[in-house]
C-alpha cells in the first residue's frame, strides 16, 4: 500500500508518535506547536491539549493519562480533562538544575521500556557542547516524591532514534547532529545501560552533493529491525539488527521526524514531520511539510509500552 497523508493539520515540529492500543487512537507531540495531539481515526475525532513548554516526547499510561517531558522534567496529563483545566497536568519529577539547564536544554525524543520506565533524551541549543543527556524516570515507592529520576548518559547534542530490541537486549540511541546510532547493552530488570558503542554511521551533509539525511527518531519491529526516519533526507530507513539498510522509503516531505507501528495489527507505520524552519515553498506544497503519514508494512511492530505510575 503507498504512502497516505492523514487529514490532519501539519505540525510545526511533529514527533514522538505512539499508537494506544485501548483507545485505537494515534498520540505525537508538536514540540514547537507546544501541544499534544490525538486522532481517532475511525471517527475522526482530533484532539489536543496545549502545553506550558515544549513537549518533546509522551507515552500512555494507566486509566487514560499520558506521561511527558516537557522542558524542564517529567510530567502526568489526564486526557478526560481539557488542558485549560488546572488540575489536567501534574508534575511528576524536575531534572537537576545543575545538569539540565532550561535555558539551554529541553526534554527531546523518549518512550516507556517495557518495565514501565520512561525514558527521555534532551537537546542542547545552541549545539556550543555535547551536554544532551539520556534520562530515565520511574516509579520509586521509596522516594519522597514517588518518582525517581536518574541520568543515564551524555555526550549528546539532539538525543534521538531511543528504541530497544524485542529480546530486551540493546538499546539504541542517537545522536542527529553527529549522523550516528548507537547501541548499548540493556539489563530490562535493573534498567542498567552499558557497553556504548557506535553501531550505524551516516554521511554528512556537503554542498552540491546528494543527501541522505540524519537519523531522527525511531521504532523496532517484531523481527528486531530499527526503522529511523532520517531528517532533511526525505525518507525512512529500515535497518537489519546489523545496521544494513533492507529498505527505503520516500516521503513526500525532506524532514521525517518519527516512526511509530499502530493499527490493530501494528501493520501500520505512522510517520510525523517537521514545518518550523522550511522554507516557504515547502510549507505551501501540496503536500505541506508537517504533514502526518502513514502506510501499511510487511513486518508488524512491536506495541508501544505503557508508563508503571
Amino acid at each position: 500500500m503507498s504512502l497516505q497523508t492523514l487529514p490532519l493539520p501539519p505540525s510545526e515540529l511533529g514527533e514522538s508518535p505512539f499508537w494506544h492500543p485501548t483507545e485505537k487512537s494515534l498520540y505525537w507531540c508538536d514540540i514547537q506547536g507546544q501541544a499534544v495531539h490525538a486522532w481517532h481515526p475511525e471517527s475522526g475525532r482530533h484532539r489536543q491539549w496545549r502545553m506550558p513548554s515544549e513537549p518533546g516526547c509522551c507515552a500512555p499510561a494507566p486509566d487514560g493519562r499520558l506521561v511527558i517531558g516537557l522542558r524542564n522534567g517529567f510530567y502526568l496529563l489526564d486526557t478526560a480533562k481539557d488542558s485549560a483545566d488546572p488540575t489536567a497536568l501534574t508534575c511528576l519529577a524536575l531534572l537537576p538544575p545543575e545538569q539540565h539547564d532550561t535555558a539551554v536544554l529541553r526534554l527531546n525524543d523518549g518512550r516507556c521500556d517495557t518495565a514501565g520506565r520512561f525514558w527521555a533524551g534532551s537537546v542542547i541549543t545552541p549545539r556550543t557542547a555535547p551536554n544532551a543527556a539520556l534520562w530515565c524516570l520511574q516509579a520509586d515507592a521509596s522516594s519522597a516524591t514517588g518518582y525517581r529520576v536518574r541520568y543515564m548518559a551524555g555526550g549528546n547534542f539532539t538525543a534521538n532514534g531511543l528504541a530497544f530490541s524485542p529480546d530486551n537486549r540493546t538499546m539504541y540511541w542517537s545522536n542527529t547532529p553527529e549522523h550516528r546510532i548507537d547501541q548499548f547493552d540493556f539489563d530490562v530488570a535493573t534498567g542498567e545501560i552499558t557497553h556504548r558503542r557506535p553501531w550505524a554511521q551516516f554521511d554528512r551533509k556537503v554542498d552540491g552533493q546528494p543527501y541522505g539525511g540524519r537519523p531522527d527518531g525511531a521504532a523496532v519491529d517484531v523481527e528486531g529491525n530499527y526503522w529511523a526516519a532520517m531528517y532533511e533526507g526525505a525518507c525512512v530507513l529500515q535497518l537489519s539488527p546489523a545496521g544494513e539498510v533492507l529498505q527505503r522509503i520516500a516521503v513526500p516531505v525532506q524532514c521525517p521526524t518519527m516512526v511509530c507501528f499502530g493499527g490493530e495489527d501494528l501493520h501500520t507505520l505512522f510517520i510525523t514531520s517537521a514545518r518550523a524552519g522550511r522554507p516557504l515553498q515547502e510549507q505551501q506544497a501540496a503536500v505541506a511539510a508537517g504533514s502526518l503519514f502513514s502506510m501499511q508494512v510487511e513486518v508488524a511492530g512491536l506495541p508501544v509500552n505503557f508508563f508503571k505510575v
